[in-house]
């Protein structure tokens, strides 16, 4: 009976052991894939290459703006190759299209089809109840 409690023991540790190891080496690759990606995050914002806008034409063709320096570029991205199309002025692209400039719970509500100012509705309607 004394084998068959150390045998379990042994086992139980070596799962333990197993374990201990797994959650390692999943914190080794999460603190690994943060750091690869804020890197490439300092890179791409130090350039002077930005992609404004992409629209998707069909399953691999694309339109993107381009901001090269000061200039705008619109280009056709497909799968083996990148056309450029064409200059487009600063003064004809409309403000704020990035996602960039939203918040993720702003994406987030847009996805579910939350509107901002339906937030507070409930709000201005009790206030009108009260008077």
């Amino acid at each position: 009976m004394g084998l068959l409690l150390t045998g379990n023991a042994g086992s139980y540790a070596q799962l333990i052991t197993v374990l201990l190891i797994f959650v390692a080496v999943l914190g080794i690759t999460a603190l690994t894939t943060r750091w690869i990606a804020n890197n490439q995050k300092q890179q791409a914002a130090s350039g002077n290459i930005q992609v404004i806008e992409t629209a998707r034409i069909s399953g691999s063709k694309y339109l993107q703006i381009v901001r090269i320096g000061e200039t705008y570029k619109v280009i056709a991205v497909c799968k083996d190759t990148v056309t450029l199309l064409g200059e487009v002025p600063a003064d004809q692209l409309k403000p704020n299209v990035r996602f960039g400039n939203f918040s993720f719970r702003e994406l987030l509500d847009k996805a579910a089809g939350k509107r901002p100012d339906t937030a507070k509705k409930p709000e201005e309607s009790r206030g009108h109840d009260e008077t």
